[in-house]
């Protein structure tokens, strides 16, 4: 019975999202607000600039509350989902609602992951985008050069912690901790599997498998991917992100696999854009010859809204 109802889940959470991709995106705004979480050397906004670039004001613009959460740049997955459920607690006081929505990039998907499995009941549903779920290849490529406990290690923690701090503190977050070293073990694939072990809500059973749209804590999960590196000419950021693609073996987006990222209903996994791209980054220069990312976001907004949340 249960299996039945699974199938019968995502087949009208399919249905819903063909047909949100063809109609308008004006349709009600969430019941509950959203707060966008950030990735690794991530940030809410500097000097006016979006992280998730040009996002929330199309989010605010459909009708939805909208929030951009204060973490870290680079810590832990646990110390970082500290950070958000005092984050989402302050949303809750803030804006009267019971739940929350929460979108997470890169390192924030297991960052939100965190808070809907230890406070299920402030969320009503997460979203990865280009998460880590399964480890990246990028990361294990790091921590296999830097050994640990080594002059090496400390060095590259005094210079990534300094270069976290900056961005923190220009993004007005000074005060938040940096640990490069434990955000980089959190992103290997045998820091996101034990992670996983402890967390496993929305988890599919193997790599590259489908999870439950619908998980026991009674949170819904999504996820979704780009799997390509080069996709605009004039944007300097695809190179490099082609070159780091080239540490893996499957389809990827330059740092994180389109397998590692499934969560729950997984809405697709390989749209023709790179891990910026998949925030609008850098600064809405995204492929001209796939759905435009700040669509995807309006088309997401309008599937929550038809489930209630």
């Amino acid at each position: 019975m249960n299996r039945w109802i699974y199938t019968l889940t995502i087949l009208l959470l399919s249905l819903s999202s063909s047909f949100n991709a063809t109609a308008s995106t004006s349709t009600s705004a969430t019941q509950y607000p959203i707060v966008l979480v950030h990735g690794l050397f991530g940030f809410d906004d500097i000097w006016g600039i979006d992280y998730f670039y040009r996002i929330p004001q199309a989010l605010q613009r459909q009708g939805a509350q909208v929030f951009v959460a204060n973490v870290s740049p680079a810590n832990s997955s646990e110390v970082r989902g500290e950070q958000l459920r005092s984050y989402v607690q302050a949303v809750l006081a803030q804006t009267g609602a019971d739940k929350v929505n929460l979108i997470g990039h890169s390192h924030g998907s297991p960052t939100i992951r965190y808070v809907a499995s230890v406070s299920p009941e402030m969320v009503a549903s997460v979203t990865s985008i280009g998460g880590v779920n399964w480890g990246s290849n990028v990361a294990d490529f790091a921590r296999s050069a830097i050994p640990a406990d080594s002059a090496i290690e400390w060095l590259a923690q005094q210079g990534f912690n300094t270069l976290a701090s900056i961005i923190a503190g220009i993004s007005g977050n000074s005060g938040l901790p940096t640990d490069t070293i434990a955000a980089m073990e959190s992103l290997t694939t045998a820091g996101s599997i034990a992670f996983n072990q402890r967390y496993p809500e929305g988890i599919p059973a193997q790599y590259c498998g489908q999870g439950s749209a619908l998980a026991d804590n009674g949170v819904y999960y999504f996820s979704w991917s780009g799997s390509g590196q080069l996709t605009h000419v004039f944007d300097v950021s695809d190179y490099p992100l082609s070159l780091t693609g080239l540490l893996f073996n499957e389809p990827n987006d330059g740092l994180v696999s389109s397998c590692s990222s499934h969560l729950g209903l997984v809405i697709k996994d390989n749209y023709k854009m790179n891990h910026l791209d998949e925030v609008n980054q850098t600064f809405g220069l995204v492929s001209w010859f796939e759905t435009n990312p700040v669509t995807l976001y309006r088309q997401h907004l309008s599937r929550l809204a038809q489930l209630g949340l």
